[in-house]
């Protein structure tokens, strides 16, 4: 299921124009990991660097990105648990990657200058008040930015065109033909317009 999760993240960066790269290629396990095998991907944009202010929204998506240079990035693809303060405080590795000495072995492979801390999960608990605590909970420990899978295959979705052939890429591949056959289409629908929703609020 790793090499899925992670294969789900990197054509999501690389979609949206970044270089993707893993410093760590095995699993790590019955000792302490080092600072690099924290780092599940590193990304970079190519191009000058622009300014970035981090939004105040700890959810992000491909608008919150739009202006992210370089980051460090880990995967937690926990796809039937949902997140949630309670599964924060009893797993305080979930932000060993935010950590100072994780982000200078980061600059150390991508260059100095700052990098993004960005935390990819599956899910959140649904009802409001905790989700709005576990997203505070992650912010207050270093986490800039949180990417859902809801999100990344969503807006995958919304990409992939299907009168083209994705023959170097199996994810984009199958959802040009789930996509073809319209077995995708009342999730991108509802989805979609969610977010409009949700804009129009905003404007209020």
């Amino acid at each position: 299921m790793a090499s899925v999760n992670e294969q789900i993240v990197r054509e999501y960066f690389e979609t949206l124009g970044f270089f993707v790269t893993q410093p760590n290629k095995h699993q790590v396990a019955a000792r302490h990991k080092l600072d690099v095998e924290e780092i599940d991907l590193l990304i970079a944009r190519p191009g000058p660097a622009e300014v970035f202010n981090t939004p105040k929204a700890v959810l992000w998506g491909a608008t919150e990105l739009g202006k992210v240079q370089r980051a460090v990035v880990s995967i937690r693809g926990w796809h039937t648990d949902r997140f949630s303060p309670a599964v924060l405080s009893t797993n305080p590795e979930l932000f060993h990657f935010t950590k100072l000495p994780v982000i200078n072995e980061a600059r150390r492979l991508l260059g100095a200058g700052t990098v993004t801390r960005i935390l990819c999960l599956s899910d959140l608990c649904a009802a409001a008040a905790p989700q709005e605590k576990t997203l505070a909970m992650m912010r207050e420990n270093g986490v800039d930015g949180v990417l859902s899978f809801r999100t990344m295959l969503l807006e995958l979705i919304e990409k992939t065109d299907v009168s083209k052939n994705y023959e170097k890429s199996d994810l984009l591949q199958i959802l040009r033909i789930l996509k073809t056959y319209n077995l995708l289409k009342e999730a991108q629908l509802e989805f979609f317009e969610k977010r409009k929703g949700r804009k129009r609020g905003q404007n209020h």
